[in-house]
């Protein structure tokens, strides 16, 4: 039995967040990208339907949704509004990385998810300016302390969530490791003085996540809120690859949500919308009817991809086998980047195939269209990017730049 066949009902998207919500969120998400504000009431509504329990298990005083169930949620949301969506997928990735290393058996992670189950908002504090190891390398310095715990001092970027989560999660490089040996450290923040969130969000869109830099300054670490410590370099440290797998596919649901509200908002234009010249209305003229058919093509399949993948990371952390679940074994991190290349990719030309089918009212600001042909973009900038993407790929397939080649056998 896939994870997907005992659902709780509750948990389905359309029970989760209904109609009525969702229509409060789109109508205020409009306002929220006009003036470049955080949705605090979209949060509020969201606390109260127990989202930031989501992904904690039922046994922990949370809601024990899969991380299946997670992406469908998060499309949906997404439909209505994409940067609220966004920035609580950093709250799920924390805890959905978490929930993965429970699973598993490791006792550190604990923590995370009883805050949750308390109502604590997570930040995710991994970017920075250059770094394009991302999880497997960084610049912050991360300095032991004596008595135990850490002190973390650099800058994140995009960091969503930024003028209100109550915990960080960040790592930095251990400052006492040997070359020979370089160590990062993962651990867990709380506001304090030696965290500065800098008012610098002014975006082309997903302006509402309000994914500010921070900077941190000798940013304390408790000894029991270190989460693991992992060498430099890619590995398969449980948090680190639960951190990987939800947030490329949690990103990528975002954005098939989008576009799948693309595709729904077009499909309505096309109703109504009349071709003067050939005297009928859009959905009947060939080419409109080819451009949204060519976007609900692309957007079904990415679905697939990203629901697949994300079912079998949900086997992996249950240990549970069955007919249509796989373990891919050294490939995992490139099918979670390859999800999220190719979910964003195709929203974004999903939504570019939409406006071209929907007519010049569709530039204008009062546009839902223009707004989420705005936040669709910011896909192309999260990690994993086409660059890393393809060099992983290209890695796969021929090894290291400069290695010693050998005939592949025919």
């Amino acid at each position: 039995m896939n994870a997907s066949d005992a659902a709780d009902p509750a948990l389905t998207p359309d029970a989760f967040l209904p109609d009525a919500l969702l229509d409060s969120f789109r109508e205020r998400a409009v306002v929220h990208d006009r003036e470049n504000t955080f949705p605090d009431d979209d949060l509020a509504d969201l606390r109260e339907r127990g989202y930031l329990r989501l992904l904690v298990p039922t046994e922990l005083g949370g809601l024990g949704a899969s991380l299946l169930e997670a992406t469908r949620i998060q499309r949906r949301l997404a439909q209505a509004a994409p940067a609220t969506a966004l920035s609580m997928n950093m709250h799920l990735v924390v805890t959905g990385a978490a929930l993965h290393t429970h699973r598993l058996g490791v006792d550190s992670v604990r923590t995370v998810l009883e805050d949750a189950a308390a109502d604590q908002l997570f930040a995710f504090g991994i970017s920075e300016a250059g770094n394009d190891a991302m999880l497997f390398d960084s610049s912050t310095r991360a300095d032991e302390q004596p008595g135990g715990g850490f002190q973390l001092t650099g800058t994140k970027i995009f960091t969503s969530l930024a003028p209100v989560w109550d915990r960080l999660v960040v790592h930095g490089r251990v400052a006492e490791a040997s070359e020979a040996d370089p160590k990062l450290l993962f651990g867990v923040l709380e506001r304090t003085a030696s965290i500065e969130v800098l008012d610098d969000w002014d975006t082309h869109g997903m302006r509402p996540s309000q994914s500010r830099t921070t900077r941190l300054r000798s940013a304390p670490v408790a000894a029991d809120r270190v989460l693991t410590s992992t060498p430099v370099g890619p590995n398969q440290d449980p948090f680190v690859m639960g951190i990987f797998g939800a947030f490329e596919l949690l990103i990528a649901s975002v954005y098939t949500g989008i576009a799948e509200r693309a595709i729904a908002v077009g499909t309505r234009i096309a109703t109504t919308r009349r071709n003067a010249t050939k005297g009928i209305v859009h959905a009947d003229d060939p080419d409109i009817r080819w451009r949204l058919a060519d976007a609900a093509i692309a957007v079904d399949g990415v679905i697939l991809q990203i629901e697949k993948v994300m079912a079998d990371l949900d086997a992996l952390g249950t240990g549970e086998q069955g007919t249509g679940l796989t373990d891919h074994g050294p490939r995992w991190f490139l099918h979670f980047s390859g999800v999220k290349s190719r979910a964003t990719e195709t929203a974004i030309a999903a939504v570019d195939q939409v406006l071209r089918a929907s007519g010049g009212a569709q530039y204008f600001r009062r546009s839902e269209l223009e707004r989420l042909s705005r936040d669709v973009r910011a896909g192309m900038y999260h990690p994993s990017d086409e660059e890393s993407v393809h060099a992983s790929y290209a890695k796969a397939l021929l090894g290291d730049i400069g290695a010693p080649r050998t005939a592949l056998p025919r």
